[in-house]
C-alpha cells in the first residue's frame, strides 16, 4: 500500500525537497502541499492522508492549532501528524504530543531518518526517541495544567498485569523489541500488548498511550534534581 504524505510547510524550497525525496519512493506519495495551518486542516478533510509533514512556525494558524484540530475531527482518525520544524524546543515538542501528534524531527533530519519516521508513524507507532520521553514527557506531560488529561489512575483498572509493565517500559521510552528482551516474550507479543492497551484507553496511538502513562500516574515524574 502507498502512504500518502501532506506536507504543511510555508517554505516552498523545503517542500519542493520533500516532495522530491518522498515521491521517489515506491511505497509513498505526496498528496497535496499546505502553505499554514489553515491550508493543512482543509486539504487533509479532502485527502485524508496517512501521514502529514507538518511545520510548527507558520503564518496565520501554526502547525500546533493545526495539528489540535485534524487530531481531534473523528473523520481523521487514521491521519497521523509528524512534526518537523527547526525548533525543537522543549515546549514546543510537548505541546505538539499533547495536540496529538505521533512524533516530531528537526529539519537536519537525514533523508533515510525523515523517510524511516513516515513508515513509523504511518504504521500507527510513535516516533519517540527514549531521550524525548524521560525528559520532555516527564517535564511537561505530567505537569498539572498543561493540556487536556487523557487518562486518570481509575481509567487503567482494565488493562491486566501484563499490559500495565508493558505500557511502563513503553512510557520510559523502550523499543517493542527492548521490551521483549526485558520481559522475555517476543517484539510480536510486546505489540500485542501495546495494541491491546491503546484500545482499551482508547490511544490514538503510542506516543498518546504515553502521555496516559504519565497522567494516571502509572509512571511516575523524575524530581527536578533527576532530570
Amino acid at each position: 500500500m502507498t502512504i500518502r504524505v501532506l506536507l504543511a510547510d510555508d517554505q516552498a524550497l523545503l517542500r519542493a525537497t520533500f516532495r522530491i525525496l518522498i515521491d521517489s519512493c515506491d511505497d509513498m506519495e505526496v498528496i497535496a502541499e499546505a502553505t499554514d495551518g489553515a491550508a493543512a486542516v482543509d486539504l487533509a478533510r479532502i485527502h485524508r492522508p496517512d501521514v502529514i509533514l507538518m511545520d510548527i512556525r507558520m503564518p496565520g494558524t501554526d502547525g500546533l492549532a493545526a495539528t489540535s484540530v485534524i487530531c481531534a475531527d473523528p473523520e481523521l482518525s487514521d491521519t497521523r501528524v509528524l512534526i518537523l520544524t527547526t525548533f525543537e524546543i522543549d515546549e514546543y515538542v510537548a505541546q505538539a504530543l499533547r495536540s496529538g501528534a505521533s512524533g516530531f524531527l528537526g529539519k537536519d533530519v537525514t533523508a533515510e531518518a525523515l523517510l524511516a519516521g513516515i513508515r513509523t508513524v504511518a504504521a500507527g507507532d510513535s516516533l519517540l526517541s527514549p531521550g524525548a520521553t524521560r525528559t520532555l514527557i516527564t517535564r511537561f506531560l505530567s505537569a498539572p495544567g498543561l493540556g487536556t488529561r487523557l487518562a486518570a489512575a481509575d481509567d487503567l483498572s482494565g488493562l491486566t498485569t501484563r499490559e500495565r509493565e508493558v505500557m511502563a517500559w513503553v512510557a520510559e521510552g523502550h523499543s517493542n523489541d527492548e521490551i521483549a528482551q526485558k520481559l522475555f516474550v517476543s517484539p510480536l507479543t510486546v505489540r500485542t500488548h501495546v495494541h491491546r492497551a491503546m484500545t482499551k484507553l482508547g490511544a490514538r496511538d503510542r506516543a498518546q498511550l504515553v502521555v496516559m502513562a504519565y497522567q494516571s500516574g502509572l509512571v511516575q515524574a523524575l524530581p527536578p534534581e533527576e532530570r
